[in-house]
């Protein structure tokens, strides 16, 4: 009987411990650092119901050269080439229908923390936005952009880190935050990337 009591006892201390743990797990970043719901200074803020898609490690076709984005958009997915048959992945945003296109550019520029300056075209579209809106944690670019070839779409950050996975944008590839500083930090100007559809 004590016996019963004791296991009994040690199920209840091991069961309450568990749970304060799985609390504290909420307010651990990616890489299990404390955020209390933020990452860093970079302002991403974890809302109920989000899943980051996680990045990982993975093959790709080899014959992409080290350095060379390739963006899938019905995977929803961009890969890093890294070398022979190797890559990171990472999940992304991308256009809504009527929005999502294919080819090949390159990486003409990047900037930290970017402004933003709406298309008329989208002033239009979507009633209220401004003109124009300087770099910041309320920036829809986020934290990173890199511009592709001469056009205006970008490979970038974002204030709505829920949206990764999904396609809502006007033809920019969206990342959260975490992961657009990751690839800003591995990607040259000049570096290839191929649009899938």
């Amino acid at each position: 009987m004590i016996r019963r009591v004791s296991l009994l006892a040690a199920a209840l201390v091991v069961s309450t411990l568990a749970s304060s743990v799985v609390t504290k797990a909420e307010n651990l970043d990616p890489e299990g650092r404390f955020t209390n719901g933020f990452y860093g200074s970079y302002g991403t803020v974890y809302k109920p119901g989000y899943s980051r898609i996680a990045k990982a490690n993975v093959g790709i076709d080899a014959s992409y050269a080290p350095g060379t984005i390739v963006v899938n958009t019905t995977e929803r997915r961009l890969y890093l080439v890294t070398g022979p048959g190797q890559a990171i992945r990472y999940g992304i945003g991308v256009g809504r229908d009527g929005f999502r296109w294919a080819g090949n550019t390159a990486v003409s520029a990047k900037k930290e923390w970017p402004s933003w300056t709406p298309p008329a075209e989208m002033r239009q579209r979507v009633r209220g936005l401004p003109s124009h809106m300087a770099g910041g944690i309320n920036n829809p670019l986020g934290a990173r952009a890199l511009y592709l070839g001469s056009s205006l779409y970008r490979i970038h950050g974002s204030n709505e880190p829920e949206t990764i996975g999904q396609a809502v944008s006007s033809g920019c590839f969206r990342m959260t935050n975490e992961d657009v500083i990751d690839l800003y930090d591995r990607v040259r100007v000049g570096a290839r990337v191929v649009v899938l559809r």
